[in-house]
């Protein structure tokens, strides 16, 4: 299989669900944030220790989530979604909750906005919870999207923030507070 179709040299790709269209549409630029994040959160896991192997699991077994999401998101016909091998559903997000209360269970609590930073990892993790956010208002302007999509959003990007304040503390680095 070829890399290139040069099918898109007119600016204009396909939908998973049919049809062409302008490479600057709303679809196009919600999965393409969410493809950005997914890189931005493998680059994360390539940052992580060997001590963190089961944060290195999970944000694996996130990206693959996100991959399902990202082919939801290029699906505009409804009926084309029953021909997607999986769907974002209510146990992935419930899934995501979980692992945020048990991360969140042992950091001090917040009292101020915190700047994102600290060890590379944690770093790189915020700035993949910045991307997820943009691809969230993005998505958020689709209309017709089944409700799990962006309740994944918003979830994933909340565990991102919880972990990257997470992995901060593992490694006894401080978070900055924002200085008003």
């Amino acid at each position: 299989m070829k890399i290139y179709t040069r099918t898109g040299d007119n600016g204009t790709t396909s939908l998973f669900s049919g049809g062409r269209v302008r490479k600057n549409h709303i679809r196009v630029q919600a999965y393409g944030e969410v493809d950005e994040a997914n890189s931005a959160i493998g680059l994360a896991i390539a940052l992580l220790n060997d001590r963190e192997k089961l944060v290195q699991e999970f944000l694996n077994k996130m990206q693959h989530r996100l991959f399902d999401l990202g082919a939801e998101l290029s699906t505009a016909n409804p009926e084309a979604l029953t021909k997607l091998p999986r769907l974002t559903s209510d146990a992935d997000i419930d899934e995501l909750e979980a692992e945020i209360d048990r991360l969140h269970a042992g950091l001090p609590p917040l009292k101020n906005f915190i700047l994102p930073g600290g060890t590379p990892a944690a770093a790189q993790v915020q700035l993949s919870r910045a991307i997820l956010r943009r691809a969230e208002r993005t998505a958020a302007a689709i209309e017709n999207l089944r409700p799990e999509v962006l309740r994944y959003l918003n979830r994933a990007s909340d565990f991102l923030f919880v972990l990257g304040r997470y992995l901060n503390y593992l490694s006894g680095v401080s978070e900055t507070e924002w200085q008003k």
